[in-house]
């Protein structure tokens, strides 16, 4: 008598071999270098910062300091006239921030919650407007600046930057926008809500994430810029840090050291933007993701 089960086909099971680990090893064979070489610089940054001139005269760039020197820092900052250009910085940053966040949240909200023969067309041209290179607009902008009496004053770089900047702003706030339930609007107008305070009492805080994420971006690009600080501001009361860096370049031919210090202490600010910030700029970047 056959036992029961007897005739049934034998399974036999092969180990699958693990790839994961040798797929993390060769992503950090490639990484681990990468990652060194971009921070080169900012070492040299750091460590060329705190040396004194003869130090870097004597040894070379490509030694460690013999000796910690912290006043470089404090002589870019008064000497250099840093902290005048670090003002500067602001005076031109917060107010081209403010316009570019405001004026496109309304048009995203506009974009995004009605429906309007030409609703496609402005969008695009937020969008290709955003894409077109800074070299093309050089002479317009400069001519334009010029006509309307803004060269050479905090307006043309403060209005250039807010204008400039709406279109991607837009571009991301619109897609953001979006994604928010329709019902939340629908349900605010049977309440009466007028179409303004939808914007200010539910787009606004839903949108925080976005609008934190774009501001750590803007603030970056704006208050790092040098380009257009060098094309429409002359004098020097009114150049921004970048291109104070430049003229304390031009005082001091070669004092890497006082340079190399006040460099990291212009990048301070958009660090500590990032700091604050971070939590909202990931939600910000990672919006839509689980969707």
């Amino acid at each position: 008598m056959a036992t029961a089960g007897a005739d049934l086909p034998q399974v036999t099971y092969v180990k699958k071999r693990n790839w994961k680990p040798i797929r993390i090893g060769i992503f950090y064979i490639f990484i681990v270098p990468l990652l060194l070489i971009w921070l080169i610089p900012i070492f040299m940054t750091l460590i060329t910062s705190v040396r004194s001139l003869d130090d870097i005269t004597m040894n070379g760039p490509f030694s460690w300091p013999s000796e910690i020197e912290l006043s470089n820092f404090s002589e870019a900052w008064s000497m250099g006239g840093l902290s005048h250009y670090m003002a500067n910085s602001f005076i031109i940053t917060i107010p081209a921030l403010i316009i570019c966040l405001s004026l496109s949240s309304l048009a995203a909200f506009a974009l995004a919650r009605f429906r309007f023969k030409g609703n496609l067309v402005i969008y695009f041209t937020f969008v290709g407007g955003s894409l077109l290179p800074f070299q093309i607009l050089m002479l317009p902008v400069y001519r334009l600046s010029n006509t309307l009496n803004l060269y050479d004053t905090y307006w043309a770089l403060i209005i250039f930057h807010g204008a400039f900047q709406i279109g991607f702003c837009t571009f991301v706030l619109r897609n953001f926008i979006r994604t928010i339930p329709g019902e939340i609007f629908d349900a605010a107008r049977i309440d009466g809500a007028s179409e303004f305070r939808i914007y200010r009492q539910h787009v606004l805080p839903l949108s925080l994430p976005a609008m934190a994420a774009l501001a750590t971006l803007e603030f970056t690009w704006i208050f790092n810029d040098y380009l257009w600080a060098l094309i429409l501001v002359q004098r020097d009361k009114l150049k921004p840090v970048t291109t104070g860096l430049a003229s304390l370049r031009g005082e001091y031919i070669q004092a890497y050291n006082i340079q190399f210090a006040g460099t990291l202490i212009a990048v301070v600010p958009t660090v500590l933007l990032f700091v604050f910030l971070q939590r909202y700029f990931i939600q910000g970047l990672t919006m839509g993701s689980s969707k």
